[in-house]
């Protein structure tokens, strides 16, 4: 357990910097495919005969970000089944991932099935998240205090932070018609929104990949601090000296 314990902060620093390395090399990958052929991200696609807005929905920046979301929240599924003590969190967590997946595809929902179906989606499953933790919400209150504060957590907020606040206010179209003036062009303002927002999802996964890890230290931990106990409670109690 010691030696566990000594090693964790050098298996912390390659799990962070092979969270640089892969961000750095998908952000580079995709800027590297729409210098070398421009248009390739679609980040303007008109879909029908008079399509004057365009929609960045089929660009490979906006596939990515479900994409996130969908591995977030198996991750928060492997924790529900295996770390019972952090049940609760992970439940509301991969419940929200879920919500925010379905979000993401609501043009195509909107498009291919029907509209506002993923409104209906989004409602039930928030209903269910609803009754859900109010009921465990004592257990959910234990959870949480025994992660937070937290790197994990820390990261899953400041990447919902750069989602649902930055990026809805530096993606605003009329600030980017403001700086712009004569010159705007709603593709600059659509790739700027995407990628900030991609960032704020490569946060939420590195929070999640961490929340996990934490996650599991806690259910390791667990049964052996029991069965310790236990095994004590078993053993004869010695008297005198010896």
């Amino acid at each position: 357990m010691l030696c566990r314990d000594a090693d964790e902060p050098y298996m912390a620093l390659i799990r962070y910097l092979l969270y640089f390395l892969g961000i750095g090399f998908f952000t580079w990958l995709l800027t590297a495919l729409e210098i070398s052929s421009p248009g390739t991200l679609k980040l303007q696609l008109y879909t029908y005969v008079g399509d004057t807005q365009g929609t960045s929905e089929y660009s490979p920046v906006e596939i990515i970000q479900p994409g996130i979301l969908i591995i977030c929240g198996l991750l928060y599924a492997w924790v529900a089944s295996n770390c019972p003590s952090q049940r609760p969190i992970a439940f509301t967590f991969g419940g929200l991932a879920g919500i925010f997946a379905i979000r993401e595809l609501d043009y195509f929902l909107d498009r291919f099935v029907a509209d506002n179906f993923w409104q209906f989606l989004i409602g039930i499953i928030a209903s269910l998240l609803i009754a859900y933790t109010f009921r465990q919400r004592r257990r959910f209150r234990i959870a949480w205090l025994r992660v937070w504060p937290s790197p994990g957590l820390t990261l899953i907020f400041a990447g919902a932070t750069i989602i649902f606040a930055f990026v809805q206010l530096v993606g605003h179209e009329p600030l980017w018609m403001a700086i712009l003036g004569d010159d705007y062009q709603r593709v600059v303002k659509l790739a700027v929104e995407e990628f900030i927002e991609l960032s704020g999802y490569f946060l939420w996964l590195i929070g999640t990949i961490e929340y996990t890890y934490q996650a599991k230290a806690i259910a390791l931990r667990e049964p052996q601090a029991a069965a310790a106990k236990k095994r004590a409670g078993r053993l004869p109690k010695s008297e005198g000296r010896f």
